[in-house]
């Protein structure tokens, strides 16, 4: 007999303009939590990165240890004790193709309140690189509201769409 969904949709929110998008009263009977973000950064030219705070906690109780390549070159980067989570995962308008960008969130043991919270994102920009980033929230308060933004110009094209996924218990 099948156990069931493993990916329980929560919520789904589709940008009719620019604008950013944020999860809250996200309920925590699941294990974890997946986001799928697909659509195109606000500039053509140049990098625009994804912001994520949590619970809107804009201090610095964030780190995050980036790794990516483009195909030719790799190089990695680290950052501790910033204000927002994965400004360097990439989510931008493809070059000259106008390629979309995809970025999958993984959110562990988000309604656990004795420890931190870790977020694994992978990104993908077809003509451009690849990312995989791990981040680190210093709090141990339950994830209830998910803030994603665009880093550069704060907002996300219109078409920009992004799912939250609840994660069920094995």
């Amino acid at each position: 007999m099948p156990a069931g969904s493993t990916y329980t949709p929560i919520a789904t929110t589709t940008l009719g303009s620019a604008g950013t998008i944020t999860f809250s009263s996200i309920p925590s009977t699941y294990t974890d939590l997946v986001i799928v973000l697909n659509g195109n950064g606000s500039r053509v030219a140049g990098t625009d990165d994804t912001g994520l705070r949590l619970n809107s906690d804009s201090g610095s109780n964030y780190s995050e240890t980036l790794l990516q390549g483009n195909g030719t070159t790799a190089s990695s980067s680290r950052a501790s004790g910033v204000n927002v989570m994965f400004q360097n995962t990439n989510f931008r308008i493809g070059g000259t193709t106008g390629a979309r960008s995809t970025i999958i969130y993984q959110f562990m043991n988000y309604a656990n309140t004795t420890t931190y919270k870790t977020v694994i994102a992978r990104s993908n920009v077809s003509d451009f690189n690849v990312t995989a980033t791990v981040g680190l929230w210093r709090s141990t308060a339950a994830i209830n509201t998910i803030y994603l933004y665009n880093y550069t110009s704060a907002n996300f094209t219109a078409g920009t769409t992004a799912t939250l996924y609840g994660i069920a218990s094995a």
